[in-house]
Parts: structure tokens; C-alpha cells; sequence
């Protein structure tokens, strides 16, 4: 007589269940944002991103890098001007620009990730010049204002009604131009002023603040045919490197003395 035994089915502990849907969840993310190939784009814009002898370097750029190696993305970074590169990020699926301010004009242009820095825009003029700016409608009496074409600071003059605006092609133009006395006054984030100053062979002083703007965060600007979840699992990726101090790390590396950005956007930062 053969005596049939069987096997009864083993419950798991719920939150054994869990970890293992949640690993299962972030395998098949990690599998996807592999899979889905990339442009990754950033300009020349010392010291959160440009390039150096071809390389990209910069605070966005090893941020971004960091986001890359925990989920497996191979996709290489490229440095372009920034008009051409704003075009690809609006007109092209699976484009993703860094660093881009994050505005209400733009909102619905992009998918974010971030927030990755912070900075203070603010009007400059060379030193010496003794202009003065107390309001926002001081600034519009001036005879010209360098920009960066489709930078934030352009598209944010432009729908607050300026039109005494001179458009270059790149943030070291429009220092060179303005230590140069090429213009009244240049519109720049902090952040970025004293490498681009050494870029042009000047000074921190050799320019002066004459008024401060806004302030303004800087994001991963994944283009609208991009897959959400490939969106999203940056965004995870981004917030862990937070959490466990390596983006901490990397912001002391390139703005010692400046305080990084948080998980969450900064309520007191309100860009027009």
C-alpha cells in the first residue's frame, strides 16, 4: 500500500511578502530605466556643469552620474549649447536636461527630478559703475541687460515685461561682456558667477551686486515622452543619495560653505 503524503502550501510572514514585492518592483525598474536609452544633456555652466579637455565635470554632472550607477544606466553625457539642448529636452522623447530652473513657465514643458542646487539671481554691473536698482522697474529703465538666451533669467525678464534685453549664446559671453562694460548690467545666479569670472580672466571684484531677484532651484528636466516610471525611479534614486549623505558629499566638493538642497523644494523659493 502506498501511502501518498503532500506537501502544504508554506505561509510566508506579511512582511516577508512586502520586501519581496518591493524587490521584485525594483528589479523591474532597474530593468526599464537600463533598457530605455537616454540623451542626457547639460551646457556650459561652471561649477554645477561644463566640460573640461571633453569630459563633463560639475556638481549636476557627478549628482546625475551617481543617480546613473544605482540603476544601472550606461547613457553618456553630453555638453551643448544650451539653446540646441532646450530644443532636443522640448521636441524629443527620453531627453533629459541638467541643470534646469524649475519656473512655473516651464512646469508643464518637463518631468523634474530634483531639486539637484540653489542659487540667487541677482542684476550685476562692473564695479565702480555706480548704478543703482531698487525695484524691478528701476532695471527696466536701463539701456540693455545680458542674458542667456532660453535661460531661465531670459524667459522669466521676458514674461515680467522687459524688453531692454541683449541675448548670448552662453553664461561666459555674458561675463566678458559685462566686465568689459559691454552693457549696464548681466542677470546671474550666484552660484555660478565666481568660475565664470576665472573664465574671463577677472575678479569677484571686478564686478558688484546691484539687486537681488529671486531665487531659484535647479532639476533634471526629463522630456514629456519620457516613461514615468524611468522618471520616477530617478527621482527615488536622487532622494536615497540624500538620505545616506553621498549628495551631501558631493555638493560640499564643488560649493563648500553652501547648503544643499533638501528632498523636498524649498517653500521660501517662489520663481516668477
Amino acid at each position: 500500500m502506498t501511502v501518498h503524503t503532500f506537501a502544504l502550501p508554506r505561509v510566508l510572514p506579511q512582511h516577508w511578502i512586502g520586501r519581496s514585492l518591493m524587490a521584485s518592483l525594483l528589479c523591474l525598474t532597474a530593468t526599464l530605466c537600463s533598457a530605455t536609452e537616454l540623451q542626457l544633456l547639460t551646457e556650459e555652466n561652471p561649477p554645477l556643469n561644463y566640460s573640461e579637455n571633453g569630459v563633463p565635470k560639475g556638481l549636476s554632472v557627478d549628482v546625475v552620474r551617481g543617480i546613473q550607477r544605482r540603476l544601472g544606466n550606461t547613457d553618456s553625457i553630453k555638453v551643448l549649447p544650451w539653446a540646441r539642448a532646450y530644443r532636443l529636452a522640448t521636441t524629443e522623447p527620453n531627453v533629459a536636461l541638467f541643470g534646469t530652473a524649475r519656473s512655473a513657465t516651464r512646469e508643464d514643458q518637463f518631468q523634474w527630478v530634483g531639486p539637484l542646487a540653489t542659487a540667487i539671481a541677482s542684476f550685476y554691473s562692473k564695479a565702480g559703475s555706480g548704478l543703482q536698482i531698487a525695484s524691478m522697474e528701476d532695471a527696466k529703465k536701463v539701456s540693455r541687460i545680458l542674458v542667456v538666451r532660453d535661460f531661465y533669467t531670459h524667459q522669466m525678464l521676458v514674461k515680467l515685461g522687459f524688453n531692454n534685453l541683449e541675448l548670448v549664446s552662453n553664461p561666459e559671453t555674458m561675463v566678458k561682456m559685462a566686465v568689459h562694460d559691454r552693457a549696464p548690467l548681466m542677470f546671474v545666479g550666484n552660484v555660478t558667477l565666481t568660475e565664470l569670472l576665472e573664465k574671463a580672466d577677472a575678479k569677484r571684484s571686478d564686478v558688484e551686486l546691484v539687486y537681488t531677484v529671486t531665487s531659484i532651484q535647479t532639476y533634471i528636466a526629463f522630456s514629456l515622452g519620457t516613461p514615468r516610471e524611468v522618471v520616477s525611479a530617478w527621482q527615488a534614486a536622487l532622494d536615497a543619495m540624500k538620505r545616506d549623505g553621498s549628495y551631501n558629499a558631493i555638493y560640499a566638493k564643488w560649493l563648500p560653505g553652501e547648503t544643499p538642497a533638501k528632498i523636498k523644494p524649498d517653500p521660501a523659493i517662489a520663481p516668477y
